[in-house]
């Protein structure tokens, strides 16, 4: 049992949770592609719609300022959970792969042009992938690979000859496949020191340990709202003010000017430049109820807890099933989180998963939009269990049990 969290008392917060799938008690192990959300999450949108919907920053009646009110309440909150200097910073996108195409379109635009180099990692989602290759294709920039080693970690031999007249660095804080933590603040040192600008991919990362953003000493930092109890459709992007006040609009339309004319706009200032058109309001607002329950919680908590609930689903699933498993990244918690990408003797992914889902265990089978890594990996496909604060040993015991029946089940 977790010494850190009352995962009892947190697991009946959550209302699907309580549910059953198909006669078995629901045992929620896709926490990467998504969370659950906690009632206060769903409380919060529910008075938004019933008692103050209005739309924000424009009308002077009561529930219009309430609404801004609380939109603006959750940049902050956001901000302060961030660890960034400023709310000013903080702009709300649909979710974190906008916020990097965001970056892409106009930061990119603005800054890079024919035969500069832009170094990614082996260990990228697609969302930290395809935006930079469109701007690739678009601008004639090169694209260079940090590689990955047989454990899933950075290989960062030859780091300072793949730096070499980079502009940008992108890579991710968390893999979505391998659970590998990357050195966030060593990769943006040693990036600064050739005066390249770094973006980091933090949607697997902030729903699971503590966050600051000038600790990692990046320049662009993405993140998702409906990974870290939140709804889906609200994302944000968090960027150096000196950066965003440079960067010309990314979406064009209402409430991202100063003004309008015939012969042309002048854009409003950060943040409002980069939120054209009405906001997701209800999903801004859930946002900040979740973040209130995080921080109830504790990210220091729930980075505790997941350790350790990490360190026994590895021991239990190696010992249980030796050699017909393999665990893709690194083997020690420290170097990980709790994403467990798994290969089981030669059952498929897909056929896997169906077979877990008859015993009510939810994991994800796919290659993650990750393509590029599945490669590095020699497999197509993998079943993944990720791991989150609702989750306890027992549930880690359901997944190893649902596997021995598919083990068996496969077998005859």
């Amino acid at each position: 049992m977790s010494a850190t969290l009352d995962v009892a008392a947190i697991k009946a917060e959550f209302p699907l949770l309580q549910r059953e799938v198909n006669d078995h008690p629901i045992v929620y192990l896709d926490s990467g592609a998504t969370s659950q959300k906690p009632q206060s999450v769903l409380d919060a949108m529910d008075r938004y719609y019933a008692e103050i919907n209005a739309n924000i920053h424009r009308g002077a009646y009561l529930i219009a300022e309430r609404a801004t009110t609380a939109v603006e309440k959750s940049r902050v909150a956001l901000a302060r959970f961030l660890g960034a200097p400023s709310a000013e910073e903080v702009v709300f996108t649909k979710n974190a792969t906008e916020a990097i195409n965001l970056v892409a379109h106009s930061w990119g635009r603005t800054n890079l042009v024919e035969g500069d180099v832009i170094l990614l990692t082996a260990l990228e989602h697609h969302a930290n992938i395809v935006p930079w290759q469109q701007l690739a294709t678009e601008r004639g920039l090169d694209i260079r690979w940090i590689p990955v080693d047989g454990d899933g970690r950075l290989d960062l031999a030859d780091l300072d000859v793949l730096l070499d007249d980079v502009k940008l660095l992108a890579v991710t804080a968390a893999s979505n496949v391998t659970g590998t933590l990357p050195p966030v603040r060593h990769l943006a040192d040693a990036a600064h020191a050739v005066g390249a600008t770094v973006l980091v991919d933090a949607s697997q990362w902030v729903p699971h340990l503590p966050t600051d953003v000038t600790a990692w000493d990046a320049d662009f930092v993405a993140v998702t709202g409906h990974k870290m109890c939140g709804p889906t459709g609200i994302g944000a992007l968090w960027g150096r003010l000196e950066l965003l006040d440079a960067m010309p609009p990314f979406l064009g339309g209402g409430s991202m000017i100063q003004n309008v004319t015939f012969e042309g706009f002048t854009p409003a200032d950060v943040p409002a430049r980069f939120e054209a058109g009405t906001q997701p309001i209800a999903e801004i607002v859930g946002w900040d109820a979740a973040i209130d329950f995080l921080e109830g919680l504790g990210m220091e908590a729930v980075a505790a807890h997941e350790r350790d609930l990490t360190a026994y689903a590895l021991r239990t699933l190696t010992e249980r099933f030796g050699d017909d498993l393999f665990i893709h990244g690194p083997s020690t918690v420290e170097e990980r989180g709790g994403t467990l990408s798994l290969a089981y003797r030669n059952i498929h992914p897909h056929d896997l998963s169906q077979v877990l889902d008859q015993h009510g265990v939810c994991v994800r089978a796919g290659h993650h939009c990750a393509k590029p890594l599945m490669k590095v990996l020699g497999v197509n496909a993998t079943a993944r269990a990720s791991l989150y604060l609702y989750n306890d040993e027992a549930d880690v015991d359901a997944l190893a049990d649902a596997m021995a029946d598919a083990g068996d089940f496969f077998a005859l």
